[in-house]
């Protein structure tokens, strides 16, 4: 943050100094009471908020996985209650994914790995809503469960290219 503090009589008379100092980063005004502003880019901001909130669930998330159990949907919360389909195991990982994405969120200075974790987790905690897809996504899995594809309208199996064998 620069260390140019504007006066309220600089909105009126270095008004473009003061724009280009908010648009490089940050512009401190100091009001005629004492109270120090704070001008910003809008994604800055919208950045700094993101990441706050995402903080302070990610602590939640840490003291609740301390109990040892799974909590419950009031404990999660009205921000986490999307949660209330993972198991242990799940919140653990999901808590270690958001961590990175909030590190990755700060170094970047860029909320985009944050968006696309909670977008990722989002989207199979809506999955795992659907019994049926629950127990697909959670179910055992053997060999004998599954069968090599015919190419539509091939007479012959599919080649496999990296090992050079035909599949039969």
């Amino acid at each position: 943050m620069s260390d140019v503090i504007f006066k309220v009589s600089d909105l009126a008379q270095s008004r473009t100094e003061l724009l280009q100092a908010a648009r490089e980063g940050r512009a401190r005004v100091r009001d005629t009471d004492g109270t120090g502003l704070v001008m910003l880019r809008e994604e800055e901001l919208q950045l700094i908020e993101l990441v706050a909130d995402w903080s302070r669930a990610h602590s939640c998330l840490l003291r609740l996985q301390q109990l040892g159990r799974q909590p419950s949907v009031s404990e999660l919360g009205d921000q986490l209650a999307w949660l209330r389909v993972f198991d242990l195991e799940d919140l653990r990982e999901f808590a270690n994914e958001l961590d990175d994405a909030l590190v990755a969120a700060r170094a970047d200075r860029d909320g985009a790995a944050l968006r696309h974790c909670l977008h990722a987790w989002r989207v199979t905690a809506r999955q795992l809503q659907d019994p049926l897809r629950r127990s697909v996504l959670h179910g055992a899995h053997a060999p004998e469960d599954f069968e090599d594809a015919q190419r539509p309208g091939a007479t012959s199996p599919v080649r496999d290219v990296a090992s050079g064998r035909a599949d039969e």
